[in-house]
């Protein structure tokens, strides 16, 4: 474990090599992503797009491309919507993203890593990249009366707003990432004088009133080190809207508000955005105490100098405040407002001053624009759209309290002196995406039936489950560029941090999921890999997503048109699976009984794939694999894994219902198939890819494990339910690690995702050259279930150092990248599966560490 230390050392020496103040900041945590302001990565990749086919895999492929282009030409300019996967306009990798704002499914706001409010997702799913110049925070210093000094708290030197004194050096600032929470450290040179932003969104585990909120608070810690006191303002100036085309339509107004309750008051500036579709209130506000005060300009121009403003600010470190509201914009033109708090802070002293951030949008529609969702808050704060100067009451005056449950959750894990740091900074980072992956947490509608009238008798479920009645209804994107809610495949993966730390959304998607098992959508659809007209969803097949942002998601379940839902034989064994990696836990058993009958509908439908009787299924095509374009025929070590431990998940199942029939059915099955993946896959060392004797069926691929992690993660893989050979999954882990990982890029970039036995990444497809960083924590927690946990962390070490120390993608983690130049869909579900290993070090009984609490969700 020393070498990790000292690589999670030097690595954020590099980070940090140009910050020159030694000022740490007030209250910084030791663990997390930290870099200097004025880092500049050196590396800039770009996105994969459809020119990168290589020509072999293109002409192989040429008539989906064909066909993709057509769809993708009506999509665009016939439809005027926007492509769920869009090839031909990748996002460009920006280096600049820190942790979204906001709670869980209420919208989400980033702030940069510099400070910049850069990325909106305030419409459900749908993502705005636009850096809003004019939200900004300034700082004025006063001394006897006089102002000394007054910045703009921002490295940016724009044409716009020349009146404001830009470009801070970034040499005397760093940010500093924990999510939920971030903080900025401003030294000010020559003043003597150091700020702390403390960034807190409501984030908090096995919470489901306030992790539903859409507030952040800034909490601006002052230390002042001159022997003089210091007058301090804080001016906080925000655009109504998000720096989209719709800012300038007209009819936006803003107007101060001050809400006292409780014996504690708050004022500020609500800015309504008056959008014919989705409008909503931004809202900035303070908290006012005997000794600050809170001043506001309700409207100004955030055009041309915009000098008025600063020097209002300037003259006597506060605002006019006048009353009244402003009158509606023109259209044209743009409307922002400013808010200051100002406080003494006495020689050698330290005062603080707290800022919220609102967003009241309670009902939404999707681009069908077919039925009006409200959002889970309005549970909470009513859905009338004047929440906003009560949910910002609420930060205000409980953000305290949200900040002592967050650190009681990540205290036992920052304090295991056996956990290297960045794997701290990694676990919680890599959650960001519960919130920021186009995340919708709903009321489940009064007409609402998830099974569509087919009910538990018949092989259904109650028309509105308990579990989605009380905790509502929860969907996220596959990637923020792969448009796709709730895809099962990659959730798979994802899984475990909602399992673990929201098991309630993790039980309501499942039951969503279950309800469109049992029903059917025959109508015909083209589907774009094999030029089919197919059903849009057949029975008793698990649906690839239950839809697009840009459409209606839950009504028009399975967005996705590669592939026809039938051919994707892996998702009911992955939906069998968490099935019971669920109730194992949650031990909900009334959850247990109602996906029995559907787990046996859903297997039934892959018996038919086990063509030759040896109780194992087959593969034939493309859509078998998790690696689209990766060829697969016969039995294969990952869908055959997968097949096998749902068999065996099957079993323990059936003995808890007490159904002996089925016990023995599936117990029969699963020695047949054990057999069978053995005499057909193993060839002493690994599991082939596949079973054919082509070429590159013994290609190694690095999650050819998924099910033993599955089973292990279940509390299952060993004595009575055990589908692997233990010593066969060691072996095969271990030839992983040495080919995979420590044979790829000196070792320093994770597993690749498909590798040759002589120690050279397998191209034979546009995927199996890529690390897929979802995939390599799953892999590293199999490896520290079956007891590597040296080769666990250290598998992952490299996707997190890659990611998010020398590509720059931090809170954008990608699906995937190559070693050289590429990488593909970022801001991706998939690498939330780093929770599964939590859970695996939780239940590690091999692993020396200091005692804590399993991160386990809580049955209640």
């Amino acid at each position: 474990m020393a070498t990790m230390e000292s690589s999670d050392s030097n690595s954020t020496a590099e980070l940090m090599s140009r910050y020159v103040s030694s000022e740490p900041g007030y209250g910084v945590p030791k663990d997390g992503w930290r870099i200097c302001l004025a880092h500049e990565f050196k590396e800039k990749r770009k996105p994969f797009q459809a020119k990168d086919v290589s020509f072999s895999n293109f002409v192989e492929h040429i008539g989906l491309g064909i066909r993709y282009l057509k769809w993708w030409y009506n999509k665009t300019q016939v439809e005027k919507k926007a492509p769920f996967i869009d090839m031909f306009r990748a996002q460009p990798l920006r280096q600049i993203y820190g942790a979204p704002l906001g709670g869980i499914g209420g919208g989400t706001i980033t702030r940069g890593w510099r400070g910049e409010f850069c990325r909106w997702q305030l419409n459900p799913g749908m993502y705005h990249y636009k850096t809003v110049i004019a939200n900004q925070f300034t700082v004025c210093l006063r001394r006897g009366g006089q102002t000394v000094y007054q910045q703009v708290l921002s490295l940016e030197r724009p044409p716009t707003l020349q009146g404001w004194n830009w470009g801070y050096c970034g040499e005397y600032a760093f940010y500093h990432a924990l999510y939920p929470r971030a903080w900025t450290v401003y030294h000010l040179p020559g003043q003597n004088v150091t700020l702390t932003c403390r960034q807190v969104s409501p984030v908090i585990p096995h919470d489901y009133q306030d992790s539903s909120l859409p507030v952040a608070v800034f909490v601006w810690d002052i230390e002042n080190k001159n022997d003089y006191p210091l007058d301090v303002s804080i001016m906080f100036t925000l655009v109504n809207g998000s720096g989209h085309k719709d800012d300038k339509s007209g009819g936006h107004w803003n107007e101060p508000f001050h809400l006292e309750k409780d014996g504690e008051s708050v004022s500020g500036v609500l800015l309504h955005h008056c959008t014919s579709v989705n409008p909503y209130t931004l809202c900035m506000a303070a908290r006012e105490q005997s000794d600050r005060e809170i001043s506001h300009q309700t409207a100004f121009s955030p055009k041309g100098t915009c000098g008025a403003l600063w020097s209002d600010l300037i003259t006597d470190g506060r605002l006019d405040s006048p009353t009244g509201s402003s009158p509606p914009t023109q259209k044209g033109e743009k409307v922002a407002a400013a808010l200051a708090a100002g406080c003494s802070v006495p020689a050698e002293g330290h005062s603080a001053l707290e800022f919220s951030m609102a967003w009241d949008m309670p009902t939404v529609t999707f681009g069908s624009r077919e039925r009006k969702h409200v959002r889970r808050y309005t549970r909470f704060f009513g859905a009338k759209a004047d929440a906003a100067p009560t949910l910002s009451h609420y930060a205000l005056t409980h953000y305290r309290q949200w900040e002592r449950r967050i650190e009681e959750w990540q205290a036992p894990i920052l304090q295991d002196s056996s956990l290297p740091s960045w794997y701290k900074s990694a676990l919680f980072n890599e959650l960001y995406f519960v919130a920021d992956g186009g995340t919708v947490w709903t009321e489940l509608p009064e007409d609402s039936d998830i099974s569509r009238g087919l009910r538990s008798e018949d092989g259904g479920l109650p028309a509105q489950p308990a579990v989605i009645k009380e905790y509502g209804r929860f969907a996220y994107l596959e990637g923020q560029e792969y448009r796709m809610y709730n895809t099962y495949d990659v959730h798979f993966y994802a899984s475990f941090a909602l399992i673990m730390l929201w098991p309630k959304l993790a039980l309501s998607l499942q039951y969503d999921i279950a309800g469109s098992v049992v029903s059917c959508d025959p109508t015909e659809r083209l589907h774009l890999m094999s030029g089919r007209y197919s059903p849009v969803k057949t029975k008793n097949v698990v649906p690839h997503d239950i839809g697009d942002p840009d459409d209606e998601p839950w009504d028009h379940v399975n967005a996705y048109l590669i592939h026809d839902t039938a051919d994707w034989k892996d998702l009911n064994l992955k939906f069998v699976l968490q099935v019971y990696r669920d109730y194992h836990l949650t031990q909900d058993t009334q959850y247990l009984q109602d996906m029995w009958p559907i787990c046996q509908a859903v297997m039934e439908s892959e018996m038919k794939f086990d063509t030759d009787g040896d109780g194992l299924i087959e593969n034939s095509g493309y859509a078998d694999q998790t690696y689209d374009g990766w060829t697969v025929t016969g039995p294969s070590a990952y869908c055959g894994g997968l097949w096998l431990a749902s068999v065996c998940v099957m079993c323990k199942i059936a003995r808890l219902v007490d159904n002996q029939a089925a016990f023995q059915r599936y117990r029969d099955i699963l020695d047949r198939g054990s057999a069978a993946f053995d005499k057909l896959l193993w060839n002493g060392k690994y599991y082939n890819y596949d079973s054919s004797g082509r070429e590159l069926s013994n290609s190694v691929m690095s999650d050819q494990c998924a099910g033993q992690w599955f089973l292990r993660a279940s509390g299952l893989g060993n004595g009575e339910f055990q589908a692997f050979p233990k010593e066969k999954i060691c072996r095969a882990l271990k030839s992983v690690f040495d080919l995979n990982v420590m044979s790829f890029a000196g070792g320093q970039m994770g597993a690749v995702n498909g590798m040759r036995p002589e120690g050279v990444p397998d191209r034979s497809s546009v995927q199996s050259d890529e690390v897929w960083i979802g995939v390599v924590y799953g892999l590293a927690a199999t490896m520290i279930h079956e007891g590597m946990f040296e080769e666990g962390l250290r598998t992952a070490e490299g996707c997190y150092r890659t990611v998010w120390e020398r590509l720059g993608m931090s809170f954008q983690t990608p699906e995937a990248y190559c070693e050289k130049g590429i990488y593909r869909s970022l801001a991706y579900m998939r690498p939330l599966s780093i929770w599964a290993m939590q859970l695996a070090l939780d239940s590690s009984p091999l692993r020396e560490q200091v005692p804590h609490t399993p991160n386990k969700p809580s049955t209640g």
